[in-house]
């Protein structure tokens, strides 16, 4: 373990650079000496998937992992099929783009019956995995923070992911640690452990005091509470080498130039990951 972070190993995620097309994030991955991209769906989606997929690999740029898949819990079979449909096609699309992560946000209840919500989330990975298995998508179960239980997803502790990973026993299913989710949790060290070998990716950002909102609040590295080198050198301790990804949904940044983001985030990455 090292106390800096590799910059060979820093990833952007595109929902950091919101604003940027999938064509213009690329470019200014290029131009910043990144390595790594994260995608978004929607942004593949927009700029058509078969280009996408030659425009990445023409960059030569790693795709450390697709977002999103998931959001399974649905009020009627019916639904639940549209849903199981949909992440079939977000694995093909992984697939198709040369990344073998899929994140998995697996959705909140549609009633009160969250201990339901969650058995469907394992009955629809279940249905999921032996098509995974063939396309070689890995899919990264990512726990969020329990303030979004209510309307993102009934998966709120990385021991819940991890007791799922446990339950299917398959290297195709995985955990996405994300230091804004997880870094309140008195038992997160215990379970980071617990996650050896199956962490699929590890995301940051840092969480601010007081918090502006509760999904647009996610701070730059440095400018909140996380302690973020620690919970990056306790995944390393489990053999995780992969990429490391900044995650950062907040419109202020959304709204700044791109490039100076960029700039500020590798900046950032080497001072507090």
């Amino acid at each position: 373990m090292s106390t800096s972070p590799d910059l060979k190993r820093l990833s952007l995620n595109q929902i950091t650079t919101n604003s940027w097309t999938l064509p213009e994030a690329v470019t200014g991955c290029k131009q910043a000496g990144l390595a790594e991209i994260a995608l978004w769906r929607d942004k593949v989606q927009a700029y058509g998937l078969k280009k996408s997929s030659q425009l990445l690999a023409d960059s030569g740029l790693h795709i450390s992992s697709l977002c999103r898949g998931g959001w399974f819990p649905a009020g009627s079979q019916k639904e639940r099929q549209v849903r199981i449909d949909d992440n079939r096609r977000a694995i093909a699309e992984a697939a198709e783009l040369g990344t073998d992560v899929l994140v998995l946000v697996c959705g909140p209840a549609t009633d009160k019956d969250i201990a339901g919500a969650r058995e469907m989330v394992a009955e629809a990975i279940a249905t999921l995995l032996p098509e995974a298995e063939q396309a070689g998508v890995r899919l990264g179960i990512e726990p969020l923070h329990p303030m979004f239980a209510a309307d993102r997803s009934v998966i709120v502790t990385l021991a819940e992911a991890n007791a799922l990973v446990e339950r299917f026993n398959s290297p195709t299913v995985g955990v996405i640690v994300d230091a804004y989710h997880v870094w309140w949790d008195p038992d997160i060290y215990t379970q980071i452990a617990r996650a050896a070998g199956h962490i699929l990716g590890f995301h940051i950002s840092d969480w601010p005091v007081p918090l502006p909102n509760v999904l647009l609040g996610r701070a730059m590295m440095g400018d909140g509470v996380i302690e973020i080198r620690r919970l990056r050198m306790a995944v390393e301790a489990t053999g995780y080498n992969g990429p490391i990804e900044v995650e950062i949904f907040n419109r202020e940044i959304w709204d700044s130039p791109g490039e100076s983001v960029l700039e500020q985030i590798k900046a950032r990455y080497l001072a507090h990951a």
